[in-house]
Order: C-alpha cells, then structure tokens, then sequence
C-alpha cells in the first residue's frame, strides 16, 4: 500500500513537472511579435532591460533556483526581433566573462538576466551573484560586484551550494 502511494506521489510530481516544463517553451514566439503575444505564451515577464536604438530586453526567469532564463529582444516598435534565447549556458557564461571589463551591473542583467542568488562579502565589499544553468556538474556561474556598481570580476564557476557535500561530479544535489 505504502509503496503504491509513493509510485503515485511520483508519477504526479513528474506530471507537474513536466507539464510546467511543457508550458515554458517558447519555441512558438516568432519574430514580429508584440511582447504581449510572446508573454501569453511564455509567461509573465520577470524583468526588462534597456538596449540599444530604442530596443528593450524582457526577462523570463524561472526563479532563484531555476537553470533557465529566457530574454527576448524587442524593437523600439516592441516586436520580437528574433526567437527568444536561452542565456544560463556556457556559451553566454563565457562571453560575459570576456567582455565584462568595466562594466556594471545593468549590462549584466542585460546580458544574464536577475540572478539567482546575491551574497554580500562582509569586510571586502561588494557582492557575488550567482546564476544556476542546466548542468551535470553541480556548478554555478558567479561574478564579483563592487559596492559602486561595477564589476570586479569576470566572474566563474563555483560549487552551488545546494548540491550534498562531496558529490561535486554527479549534480544529485539535495533540493
């Protein structure tokens, strides 16, 4: 009896997941379309940005301990520009990292989006945020920011501290 219930429990937390996986996939955003078309299909923005020639970047984040962050780019006219992208990757990670010199933090939520997490560093100053991203590895992307406003780092990988002590390879971590 007992073991049904769990077998239960668990094909209905699957269903629930992937059933909010289901509904978080904006493949269906097309260029041409207004942020209120997108957003019905994607879900409520969660941030927007500034960008270049009158263009904005929306945010759609899955939360703090979400591992995806979509950002759509409208033009000044608000039409998607192009399909949404999905920016907690290596790929983004790595470019941040090679443009970041004197930068501050409106670029970097531009580019990441709202981090997951903020820490303040006591007597040094300053903060580090912190993104998670899909991965197998049990890892986080943080960058260093000054008490002004400006990057201190390019920012790295680092151990998320949600994963169990000892288990850096497997990303089994307790959630």
């Amino acid at each position: 009896m007992r073991h049904d219930r769990i077998i239960g429990t668990a094909a209905l937390a699957g269903a629930v997941l992937a059933a909010g996986c289901g509904t978080y996939q904006p493949r269906n955003v097309k260029p041409g379309m207004t942020e209120v078309e997108a957003a019905a299909l994607i879900g409520k923005p969660t941030g927007r940005y500034p960008g270049p020639n009158g263009q904005t970047r929306v945010e759609f984040a899955t939360g703090p301990y979400g591992v995806v962050t979509w950002m759509l780019d409208l033009d000044a006219a608000g039409r998607a520009i192009e399909p949404p992208q999905q920016v907690l990757d290596a790929y983004y990670f790595n470019w941040v990292q090679q443009n970041s010199r004197g930068r501050k933090t409106d670029w970097l939520l531009y580019n990441l989006g709202r981090p997951g997490e903020v820490m303040r560093l006591g007597w040094i100053g300053g903060q580090v945020w912190s993104w998670r991203y899909p991965t197998n590895d049990c890892l986080w992307f943080q960058v260093t920011v000054n008490d002004d406003g400006t990057l201190r780092d390019g920012g790295g990988y680092g151990i998320d501290p949600r994963c169990d002590p000892g288990d850096f390879g497997g990303g089994a971590g307790r959630r």
